[in-house]
């Protein structure tokens, strides 16, 4: 028989984040700090819209681009928020997640062969959607010493004529880096002067910790060479609810509908009516659950310095990256060897890109009383690390 296999999906690594959830879900007491959902429920007055929506029987499909009455919501967020204002009737689409929009926005503007210049470390999906869009990535390697954000010599350095679309993934999954005004006004000036575009993945952008998030599309001439990325998984606990949007050039989000249209049809239905109420109420929910989030970063930050553990302090999203490279151990041993000892998951910095290498990637989205235990496991065991030495 024939091999039926495209050499395209062959070529593809599986997510390195999956592996050690796996064995920790079959682990009696073990911990996981590895997987990047919130631990907070659905808001209730959230969860109740989505089930008032289900029993008024609200479950046929909506129009390609998602329920009129959510873009307008997501177009009013955004004004406020940004003071950028979006055309809900062409400029705003609905998705499963912000991961379809990464999926479908690289789809839509790809030819073979252009390049996508993708930061790292970074969120799992961007590369391999770019090969599947026949794209070439580009990666950047990201480095400690700017607390891992893209400067405008690295961003110049890697563009080349075949150049097409930046990813801008602020703040930033796995290191909880985030991009202030400055940073982005200096990349901005590269973007305008080689022409090219910015996917700006902001699904972070309600958990920053250092004053309030800038996004790229509310820089002058930035607006028209920006797709805009962002959902409600992260800021309103809605992970399993599938909902996220892009916004961007009407030319570019017509021909993103039209790809979700034939893969996808249009988002649940009773998602967006959720999303609708969180838009509109949900506001204090966000901030609860931010200023938690900030309360557990600075516990961990602080418990690293105790015992001596290398790491920058991170201002977005609910990760930290510290550093294990004294141990001379690959990510992947010490976090193997600290889940076989400890029953503690966390996940290899190079899960999200080569240079993640002497890195781990651990989530505070868990209570502060799971924290602690985990991270007195951590201390024991990098105790007698290095008592081994």
């Amino acid at each position: 028989m024939r091999n039926f296999l495209s050499q395209k999906a062959l070529q593809i690594k599986p997510s390195g984040i999956r592996k050690f959830f796996d064995i920790v879900s079959e682990m009696k007491d073990a911990i996981s700090l590895g997987v990047g959902e919130p631990d907070f429920d659905t808001p209730w007055h959230i969860r109740d819209e989505g089930i008032y929506a289900f029993e008024r029987g609200k479950t046929f499909y909506t129009s390609n681009a998602g329920l009129k009455d959510l873009r307008c919501e997501i177009s009013n967020y955004i004004k406020k928020d940004q003071g950028v204002v979006y055309n809900p009737d062409n400029e705003i689409l609905v998705t499963v997640g912000g991961s379809e929009a990464i999926d479908i926005g690289l789809r839509a503007v790809i030819n073979p062969g252009d390049e996508v210049i993708i930061p790292q470390p970074s969120y799992v999906s961007y590369e391999p959607c770019a090969i599947l869009a026949d794209a070439v990535p580009v990666i950047v390697n990201l480095k400690a010493e700017n607390e891992f954000r893209l400067t405008a010599e690295e961003l110049s350095n890697a563009i080349t004529d075949k150049t097409k679309v930046l990813v801008l993934p602020y703040p930033n999954n796995p290191t909880g880096a985030i991009m202030e005004r400055e940073d982005l006004e200096a990349i901005a000036k590269v973007i305008i002067e080689k022409d090219i575009l910015v996917m700006s993945d902001e699904i972070y952008s309600a958990l920053t910790y250092k004053g309030k998030h800038v996004s790229i599309v509310s820089l002058p001439e930035m607006k028209e060479r920006t797709i805009l990325i962002n959902g409600f998984s992260k800021a309103y606990a809605m992970t399993g609810w599938r909902l996220g949007y892009a916004c961007g050039p009407k030319e570019i989000i017509k021909q993103m509908t039209k790809i979700h249209q034939f893969a996808i049809m249009c988002a649940p239905t009773t998602s967006q009516y959720a999303a609708i109420e969180a838009l509109k109420n949900g506001d204090a929910d966000v901030l609860e659950m931010r200023q938690a989030y900030n309360q557990r970063r600075r516990y961990l930050i602080d418990a690293f310095k105790k015992m001596g553990l290398e790491c920058f302090e991170p201002y977005g999203a609910f990760y930290v990256f510290p550093s294990i490279k004294e141990f001379g151990m690959t990510s992947e041993e010490f976090a193997t060897k600290f889940l076989t000892e400890e029953k503690v998951a966390v996940v290899p910095g190079t899960a999200f890109g080569e240079c993640g290498e002497g890195y781990l990637r651990i989530s505070y989205a868990y209570s502060l009383e799971t924290l602690k235990i985990a991270i007195k496991r951590l201390e024991n065991f990098i105790s007698r690390l290095r008592n081994n030495k």
